[in-house]
């Protein structure tokens, strides 16, 4: 083994779990007493220039160190810090001692870099630290001490042994020399990529003595502890080799903002904590932690409707007390906590325990970067709209309800339409707020990895406007169908995108006239419809697509009847779906000449005999909703369809046509159940079960109230026609009789007494 570079360096190796209160404030009293003259500090040296952020009074944690290659953001890694993060208090005690500190990872620009003569690099994207040989192996080396300890688990055994204590004495040596054991004892196999990792942290701590620090303090993972400690070092030539001729690329770092969630295991990182919520309470309420975590288990609970009282919060604390005494531990831990809780709050219901876990075990708080630091101009515009529109991002689901008539409101539908435009689905549509197409209600959730996603779409510009407008075209420009074109125009009318606009226009004119498939033609009607009816509630001008759409509605009309013929079962299922969309789009748009255009040719289409008899079913229903025809034609076309002289098959693939989505006409219309109900007894036994799975489906869309009523219908239908021809005719009408009543009606409703010879 090599010596230290200066002999008299004296290097303190302060091994932590990378998230984790104890650890912490070890490390901040181990600093305290050492008073070291460099701080080391595990993470990317690409963001060296990025550490003095952190003494900034408007970065508030969790945050991330976000670096990614420029030419290809996907390729991005995080370094998450939490309050309760060992390195954020390492370098936060740094700064404001005015201690050098530095990063001393393997740099993120050998990391990312391809080596054209090796494998490809192995660092995913949105994951903070390489993953160690030991969690390659699926070994847990926490795991392992907790089992010799005598616990289930290496979570459960590192709060009671680390982050519970109050005394750090002694307690890095212990871990060092503890990790040293389980390194010696898994014997993991050999890893290039943590070798060099750990060979170039040595190396780093060999240049800090070569500068002549003489206390040199090393906050990094337990499991590179024994790694770094300076008795284990290899020859510092061999270090060297093995960094020598790595691949570099460029690689730009900036801060971000966190959530506790993607501190979560849960969330695929792989330093994650099971309860980050529940180690931000240990860090910021170090006494009397039993008591201030019931206090706001009960808050929450109440704040949901549910029973949570003081009383129940001093039984809760006195049996998790209770618990951690019969399990010989000095305080009660998280698990203890939360039978307490189970116990008390939620008697043994775990549905309770659920929204626990999810609003404080691992809690949903969001971090917060200055508006100085450095990051690419769309996300400072991003950021400048969120709070010029008081749309703050939060990370949590919540509902918001836009009224599009207020000028603000109408500005954060725009944004959020924008966004989801350029890939960062912020929000999402859910159902309208209220009567009326004046409302938008939005649910919303800020994902830290949109940083990522605005990286991208800064290819397309500065600000969110450019950027989307850029990306609509560009996306214009690729479209190949009328279909993808027109939801396009719509997203680019939704986000209020003039200049896209006029573009998208330009080539759905041009693929309009060039387009021969009907079905692309209808199937391309549905957003245009939407535009043409409710564009102008949004203030945009909805006569843009006019001349468009009477071009599309004339070649439908004149496209459709050939375009019906001859289709198979698949085909026409398509065409019948079709017709139904473009059949509901040509009634929004409210134009007379348009809508008497396509239901003519939906009435010569219901005459054909070469129709298929799905699409002739759906051309009948439609005549007959728009009262082209009425009940008693429907009950005579269907009478036609279903008689002995059609086929089976044929006859169910009307009334599918005929009844699907809708079934209340057969209901309510007798006429039409009488000629459905004789045909469906008139079946012979073997066709039947062959059309069964038909009927079935045809049925299964009407709403179960509905199905209910058939079905009673079908089972009274005798006994309703008995007691029909027993009700009374006129012939049987007696005025005397009748007479008899009328005083008392009219005292009932409050009328003067009528006479006798008036009733009469």
């Amino acid at each position: 083994m090599a010596a230290p570079a200066t002999k008299t360096a004296t290097v303190h190796i302060l091994g932590v779990r990378h998230h984790g209160p104890g650890s912490a404030r070890s490390v901040r009293r181990a600093l305290e007493t050492l008073e070291p003259d460099i701080v080391l500090v595990e993470g990317p040296p690409d963001a060296n220039d990025l550490i003095a952020w952190l003494s900034h009074a408007e970065m508030e944690p969790p945050v991330a160190l976000l670096l990614y290659r420029p030419e290809s953001p996907k390729e991005a890694v995080f370094y998450p810090f939490a309050a309760f993060s060992p390195e954020w208090e390492a370098i936060r005690y740094a700064l404001e001692r005015g201690v050098p500190v530095r990063f001393m990872d393997l740099p993120i620009t050998h990391q990312l870099a391809r080596d054209p003569a090796g494998p490809e690099p192995e660092v995913t994207p949105s994951v903070d630290e390489p993953v160690s040989p030991a969690v390659r192996l699926r070994i847990d080396p926490l795991q392992e001490l907790a089992q010799a300890a005598g616990f289930d688990d290496g979570e459960t055994w590192w709060e009671h042994v680390v982050e519970h204590r109050r005394d750090g004495a002694d307690l890095f040596a212990a871990i060092l020399e503890a990790m040293a054991a389980v390194r010696e004892e898994l014997n993991p196999p050999e890893d290039l990529r943590e070798r060099r990792r750990e060979a170039h942290m040595r190396q780093t701590i060999r240049a800090a003595q070569s500068q002549g620090h003489q206390k040199i303090a090393v906050i990094c993972g337990a499991w590179h502890a024994p790694a770094l400690s300076p008795d284990r070092w290899p020859a510092a030539r061999d270090d060297a080799a093995l960094l020598k001729g790595l691949p570099r690329t460029k690689v730009t770092a900036a801060w971000v903002p966190w959530t506790h969630g993607r501190l979560a295991y849960e969330s695929g990182y792989g330093a994650g904590v099971a309860s980050p919520g529940w180690y931000h309470h240990l860090w910021t309420a170090p006494d009397q932690v039993a008591n201030r975590w019931m206090t706001r288990v009960a808050r929450l609970l109440r704040d949901e409707g549910l029973d949570a009282s003081s009383a129940s919060i001093i039984e809760a604390v006195r049996l998790a007390e209770a618990l951690a005494s019969l399990r010989e531990r000095p305080l009660p831990g998280l698990s203890e906590l939360n039978e307490a809780a189970r116990t008390v709050f939620c008697f043994g219901d775990e549905t309770p325990m659920r929204l626990i876990a999810r609003r404080l075990i691992v809690g949903e708080v969001l971090g917060r970067v200055p508006a100085e630091t450095p990051t690419v101009p769309l996300q400072q515009d991003v950021t400048r709209l969120q709070k010029q529109l008081k749309l703050p991002p939060d990370p949590s689901q919540t509902t918001k309800v836009l009224d599009l008539r207020e000028a603000n409101d109408l500005e954060r539908s725009r944004l959020l339409h924008r966004l989801n435009l350029l890939g960062i689905p912020w929000g999402h549509i859910t159902h309208a707020g209220g009567k009326g197409t004046f409302k938008e209600a939005w649910q919303l959730q800020w994902l830290p990895d949109f940083a990522v996603g605005l990286i991208e779409a800064s290819l397309w510009g500065l600000t969110v406007l450019d950027a989307a407008t850029g990306k609509a075209r560009d996306l214009s420009t690729k479209a190949d169908d009328l279909p993808a074109l027109t939801r396009l125009l719509d997203q680019a009318l939704l986000a209020d995108l003039h200049e896209a606009v006029a573009h998208i226009m330009e080539r759905l004119e041009s693929q309009a006239a060039l387009a021969g498939d009907v079905l692309q033609l209808m199937d391309a009607l549905p957003p245009l419809a939407n535009l043409m009816r409710y564009g102008n509630v949004r203030k945009t001008d909805a006569t843009l697509v006019g001349h468009v759409v009477v071009g599309m509605i004339a070649r439908v009309c004149i496209g459709l009847p050939p375009a019906c013929s001859s289709l198979d079962d698949a085909a026409s299922e398509a065409m019948f779906e079709s017709i139904r969309q473009a059949d509901a789009a040509i009634q929004l748009m409210l134009d007379a000449e348009h809508l008497l255009a396509w239901r003519s040719t939906l009435a010569k289409l219901a005459e054909s005999d070469r129709l298929h008899q799905l699409v002739a079913g759906r051309c009948c229903r439609i005549l007959l909703d728009a009262h082209l025809i009425d009940a008693s034609e429907a009950a005579r076309r269907m009478n036609l369809a279903v008689s002995t002289a059609s086929e089976p098959a044929r006859a169910a693939a009307w009334v599918e046509g005929f009844l699907k989505g809708s079934g209340e006409m057969l209901y309510y219309d007798d006429a039409l159940f009488g000629v459905f109900d004789a045909w469906l007894s008139s079946l012979h036994a073997e066709t039947f079960p062959e059309l069964l799975p038909l009927l079935r489906r045809t049925f299964a869309t009407f709403e179960a109230p509905l199905r209910r009523n058939l079905g009673e219908k079908a089972r009274d239908g005798a006994k309703g026609n008995a007691d029909r021809a027993a009700l009374p005719t006129a012939a049987d009408f007696s005025a005397e009789r009748a007479a008899t009543a009328l005083p008392v009606l009219a005292q009932l409703l409050g009328l003067a007494p009528v006479s006798e010879s008036e009733g009469r």
